[in-house]
């Protein structure tokens, strides 16, 4: 059983447990699983694309994804599909842009190639050297910023206005009602920092929904229908590729943006646990970093196929590592909790907007943290900086955010005569950027 264990999840039994690696596991799952019922809410926005099939397909994504971290990574990571990355999915590329949800899983399809060749090359490691760090925080925090906007909107708690673009709706009735009782028992399991605080605050503001009415329907908000049930089919979504559109710049300027947002994200979470879990050396370096990567390539790949978007590892890994998780067996115990939670896509499926609407908004108060690294005296890295938090949820578009913070970083940087600083990578950058909005 030990030479078992130690080749398929590199497990030492003289530094390492069995019980301990498990309880990782489940922790970071209870702490991730938040997704299941966060990801078809997202994409429920999409005609054509059945909730419970994303329900699956984001669970199978989770699964495949998290195996290959176990089997071949051997690290205590979960992954799954990605905040932020749904978000540009399903408000940019399809509702914004206007695109087919069927552009975007190809677009994910193709990024998730490129990251799998990325991955065995040096070329992921010359982009993330060529992009300035002021750049790489911003577009954390802004994805923060948009992702907590969508909750905000979708528990009716900023609505339209003809005059001012927006304004805070009812907050004493039906969905806003239910989204504030939410959003406090969230923000207390937060400051808490209970284990699951984020899955704990959906399910008990669903149950709370039930006796909540909707003031337009005059009935409960939440509607349970069941606890077990078969996996629903992902047949609807599954492998719905369309490939007339693959060679115009608007799929280049998608596939770069879910690249880099996928690129800098995992590295940004990769970074933080494995620093947490003591696999960084004194250089800096990451033990086996490029097989991490490759699993995270390889669940994007897989979820394009299933019919869901972008996969990546969760900074939720660190509850499992700072719980004693340090091999693949933790990740195995994720994936296999995942595979659990299929059985039950009744209680997920049921789960109302304005009760995922409060982890929407905790979790992109987490993802503002980066902004603190900016220095903002500093004014040709905190404009650009600025920029790119800033437009992403103004502009509605997670790529306009991350493609104007771009090119007024190399604008600024050349105006100040500072053009020398400014990477060959970023020049190219921000001239395709340019003729992006020039032609398109």
């Amino acid at each position: 059983m030990a030479n078992f264990l130690t080749k398929a999840f590199g497990f030492n039994p003289e530094k390492h447990n069995v019980r301990t690696e498990i309880v990782a596991g489940i922790t970071t799952f209870l702490t991730m699983a938040y997704i299941l019922a966060v990801n078809p809410s997202i994409f429920s926005a999409l005609p054509g694309m059945p909730t419970d099939s994303v329900f699956t397909a984001t669970a199978l994504a989770a699964i495949i994804a998290t195996l290959v971290m176990a089997f071949y990574a051997k690290k205590p990571f979960g992954l799954a599909p990605g905040m932020g990355l749904n978000a540009f999915f399903v408000f940019t590329v399809c509702l914004s842009m206007g695109y087919s949800w069927q552009f975007a899983l190809t677009a994910v399809l193709i990024e998730g190639i490129i990251f799998i060749i990325l991955s065995v090359t040096k070329v992921r490691t010359w982009i993330l050297n060529s992009i300035p760090m002021s750049l790489k925080h911003a577009i954390g925090a802004g994805i923060g910023l948009f992702i907590a906007f969508i909750g905000l909107q979708n528990a009716g708690l900023i609505v339209n206005s003809d005059a001012t673009l927006v304004t805070l709706g009812d907050v004493c009735h039906g969905t806003g009602l239910l989204a504030v009782i939410g959003l406090v028992i969230s923000c207390t399991l937060a400051m808490l920092h209970v284990r699951g605080g984020v899955l704990i605050g959906i399910l008990a503001t669903a149950v709370i929904g039930l006796f909540v009415k909707d003031p337009a329907t005059g009935m409960a908000i939440t509607h349970f229908n069941g606890i077990l049930s078969t996996p629903p089919s992902v047949k609807p979504i599954f492998c719905q590729f369309e490939w007339n559109q693959i060679f115009t710049l608007d799929m280049l300027a998608v596939v770069f943006t879910f690249l880099f947002i996928d690129m800098f994200d995992t590295m940004g979470t990769v970074i933080g646990v494995s620093q947490k879990a003591g696999f960084v050396d004194e250089k800096g370096n990451i033990e086996d970093a490029e097989k991490v990567f490759m699993a995270d390539a390889v669940g994007t790949v897989a979820g394009a196929c299933l019919g869901t978007s972008t996969t990546t590892t969760y900074v939720e890994s660190s509850t499992g590592v700072g719980s004693g998780g340090r091999t693949g067996l933790t990740a195995f115990t994720i994936a296999a909790c995942f595979a659990l939670a299929l059985l039950f896509s009744p209680i997920f499926l049921a789960i109302p907007s304005a009760a995922t609407a409060p982890a929407l908004i905790i979790v992109g108060m987490m993802m503002m943290n980066p902004v603190r690294e900016i220095d903002w005296l500093n004014y040709r890295e905190s404009i650009p900086a600025f920029l790119t938090i800033i437009l992403m949820p103004l502009a509605y578009s997670i790529s306009d955010g991350i493609l104007i913070g771009m090119i007024s970083y190399v604008v600024l940087y050349a105006l100040s005569g500072k053009w020398k600083e400014i990477t060959p990578t970023m020049w190219v950058l921000a001239v395709l950027f340019i003729l992006r909005y020039i032609f398109i």
